[in-house]
């Protein structure tokens, strides 16, 4: 394996309920289904871009707990390298995920623990690990200061750079890390929060676009679920579509599948374009299978859709 790929980020336990709805507050309502696994938007975009054939290393930092434990024995399991710290103090982060049995859609609060702590110290700690990559990726389930901390090492050294602004913050970014971005991967309602356009057609993602690149990015990507993915550079405005790889059971992981997909491919060096649209094949793939991290494919299951 040649592609060399570091993610910043967090790692969560996922406690993944079934239902037909909600409960309302103070309501108590009988599930269909309870699944619990390795979870985190970091390490789930480890575990799919590791899956592809990347080689990987996740910066985060964990709990000294039985999550942590997890975390640990997921990434020996998927041949991720781990540069992380433990603290005593914290626990593992862990996610509620609810999840519609009937459409597949979900909503998530998330805890993000001891990943929650990660400082800059720990970036600049683990910096040999991000400028030894071809592709680096963050997002914003630990603190914003080590993730720009992040895309600032990943810059100075010629790395390309994958900013996943999820979840995202309630206060505008700082227009100063913007330009750390070659690519800004975004779903409607992150654009929309970011831009303040409400993006609900491809024509809003495109103005949303358009904005994040004044913003300084160099591309944004912008996620549309079943619409697929909105490229975008200074030069070019492509709609990707999506694929269809079966019936949708969960879509809980398709951010992190593509994000992971994303990165894999433009570790190959290969164009913008075939990148997005082999990350909309990977997200595909995902939605059709229950969970976050065990539902992302390998190389050889997006070659096959592909091919088809």
């Amino acid at each position: 394996m040649t592609e060399r790929v570091a993610i910043l980020g967090s790692f969560v336990a996922d406690l993944a309920f079934r239902a037909r709805r909600l409960p309302a507050v103070g309501e108590t309502l009988e599930g269909t289904g309870f699944k619990m696994g390795p979870g985190g938007k970091g390490s789930n975009q480890a575990v799919a871009a590791a899956r592809l054939g990347g080689r990987v290393t996740m910066i985060s930092k964990l709990g000294r707990d039985e999550f942590g434990k997890l975390a640990l024995d997921t990434w020996a399991k998927e041949n991720i390298a781990a540069a992380v710290g433990q603290d005593d103090s914290a626990p593992t982060g862990a996610a509620f995920i609810y999840v519609d049995d009937r459409t597949g859609d979900n909503a998530i609060i998330v805890v993000p623990g001891a990943a929650g702590t990660i400082s800059v110290a720990d970036v600049d700690a683990a910096a040999e690990h991000i400028t030894g990559a071809d592709v680096f990726v963050t997002q914003l389930e630990q603190p914003i200061a080590a993730a720009r901390r992040g895309l600032e090492i990943a810059r100075a050294a010629g790395v390309v750079t994958v900013f996943n602004p999820a979840p995202a913050p309630a206060a505008p970014l700082d227009r100063g890390l913007y330009p750390l971005c070659d690519y800004i991967t975004p779903n409607e309602t992150e654009a929309g929060q970011l831009t303040g356009i409400d993006v609900r057609t491809v024509d809003d993602a495109g103005r949303a676009a358009d904005i994040l690149l004044g913003f300084g990015a160099r591309s944004a990507v912008i996620t549309l679920g079943e619409k697929g993915a909105l490229l975008c550079t200074s030069t070019e405005k492509l709609l990707v579509p999506a694929f269809s790889a079966g019936p949708v059971v969960e879509t809980t992981g398709a951010g992190d599948a593509f994000n992971g997909g994303l990165a894999v491919a433009l570790s190959r060096g290969w164009p913008p374009a075939d990148a997005v649209r082999y990350a909309c094949a990977v997200a595909a793939i995902s939605v059709t299978r229950p969970g976050t991290a065990p539902s992302m494919p390998t190389g050889v299951d997006v070659d096959r859709l592909l091919k088809a």
